[in-house]
């Protein structure tokens, strides 16, 4: 899996939780009660704070898949040479295990 593979994952399952949190905020709006209200603010602002963070890690993604297709079309055969080598790297660093 790559890194783009486990940050959309990733998402995936924190905007999961968010919508099971904002189902749990609506179905509790009513419920009294002092602690339930203090908790119910602490989880709204909990879920707007998560939220953001979301967006910020999509963005981030986003910037960083551009930026290495940037690097790779700029440098097209340099590319190919560092993937070759890490390649052969990790091919002879498993190669010596067995």
């Amino acid at each position: 899996m790559t890194t783009f593979e486990a940050n959309q994952k990733l998402t995936s399952d924190v905007n999961q939780v968010l919508r099971d949190a904002e189902e749990l905020l609506k179905a509790t709006a009513g419920a009294g009660g002092e602690n339930v209200k203090e908790a119910h603010g602490r989880l709204a602002a909990a879920l707007e704070s998560a939220k953001a963070t979301c967006e910020r890690l999509k963005e981030k993604t986003v910037d960083a898949a551009k930026a290495t297709d940037h690097v790779i079309r700029e440098h097209p055969y340099e590319s190919i040479g560092v993937a070759l080598g890490v390649g052969l790297l990790i091919g002879v660093l498993v190669g010596r295990r067995h």
